[in-house]
């Protein structure tokens, strides 16, 4: 099936409704009542499925708008550097952005949870939990008290832990390790003994290089092997606890999208669901290519030692009670979350992982 045949039935089961109702009130707006916006991603157009989400989006709305609301994506740094997309939509300076909201925990560890805590969700348990358990109504009484509007727009599906220049055997192997890292999987590594920092995609390969970082994570396979970390750093590390799937969105204005008409709202969401699909179905087609050739190519595949995971697991349980008492926002998503998180595992136990682990036997 080729791409334009993908989006357009994409776009239709995942909305049909809403472009149906998209279509009627085209057709009732003045040629002239023609909408302009600035979208700032977070990330550089080197990253394709990242940045090509935005681009989407963007295509998208005026697509479904007969080119009457028009939005220009913009990659990191070209108007916003890229992690200060959400200061720049609070604003107003932008009217919207694409962007992972955990970039953001340094204001308040909620924004979190419009992306991912570690060992939270994988990302289908995270669109059953933000489209039909509640989630995004949480997300968003807490994104409009600073004036934002947040629509699901993407997930990479369960990320990778890193890329490492040294092997981890033991917990004691974190102790003193300098490693780019993002979100809250940052803070459970610094109770490890770990020094962490956020950098954005376009410094991550530098970093390295110069010895200011010893590892590294960003996200996947098909991203990890375009930013060429596996020319610095040969370990490469599974699973990525921290982000067992880290969801992206679209942050708007609020005042600019309550100032929308209907029609365009309904193809802002309906855009942004497509391209919350898109993301994931593009990032399971790259990953198994992506994956082989940096094997192919030298990368160590090695999975964390139980005795790892289960310090992490444990620093994590400490964490998630530190953020919840300070900020009664995260502590009211995290609780219901949580409790939304035990059902799906144990209905993922019987179902997929029950069939992935006969056909891991079956090595088809």
């Amino acid at each position: 099936m080729s791409r334009r045949d993908f989006l357009a039935k994409s776009g239709a089961a995942v909305a049909g409704t809403a472009l149906a109702g998209t279509a009627a009130a085209q057709s009732a707006a003045p040629a002239s009542d023609t909408i302009r916006w600035r979208m700032a991603s977070s990330f550089p157009k080197s990253v394709e499925v990242l940045f090509g989400t935005a681009d989407l989006i963007a295509r998208r709305v005026g697509q479904l708008t007969g080119g009457r609301f028009q939005i220009t994506a913009h990659a990191a740094g070209e108007i916003v550097p890229p992690l200060q997309v959400l200061d720049a939509v609070e604003k107003g300076t932008i009217e919207c952005g694409h962007t992972a909201p955990y970039y953001f925990i340094g204001k308040d560890p909620a924004w979190a949870m419009g992306t991912c805590v570690p060992f939270g969700l994988n990302s289908r348990q995270y669109n059953a939990w933000w489209i039909h358990g509640g989630g995004e109504k949480l997300f968003n009484d807490f994104t409009r008290e600073s004036g934002v509007v947040s629509l699901l727009a993407g997930n990479t599906g369960s990320q990778m832990a890193g890329w490492f220049k040294k092997e981890i055997k033991t917990v004691a192997d974190l102790k003193g390790l300098k490693f780019r890292t993002g979100g809250m999987g940052g803070q459970v590594l610094t109770k490890l003994g770990v020094v962490t920092q956020q950098l954005p995609a376009g410094e991550i390969y530098s970093a390295l290089e110069k010895g200011t970082i010893d590892a590294a994570e960003f996200t996947v396979p098909a991203d990890d092997e375009r930013l060429n970390l596996q020319k610095i750093a040969k370990f490469y590390y599974y699973p990525g606890w921290n982000e067992g799937g880290a969801a992206l969105s679209l942050q708007v204005n609020a005042k600019a999208f309550d100032a929308l008409p209907d029609a365009y709202k309904a193809a802002l969401q309906t855009a942004s669901a497509e391209a919350n699909t898109w993301m994931q179905a593009r990032y399971d087609a790259l990953n198994p290519a992506a994956l082989k050739r940096l094997v192919q190519g030298g990368a160590v595949l090695r999975a964390l030692p139980p005795a790892v995971m289960d310090a992490c697991f444990k620093a994590n349980t400490e964490l998630m009670a530190e953020a919840s008492a300070k900020s009664p926002a995260f502590k009211k998503m995290y609780e219901h979350m949580v409790a939304f998180q035990r059902d799906q595992v144990a209905w993922f136990r019987v179902a997929e992982g029950g069939f992935d682990s006969f056909m891991t036997r079956a090595k088809i």
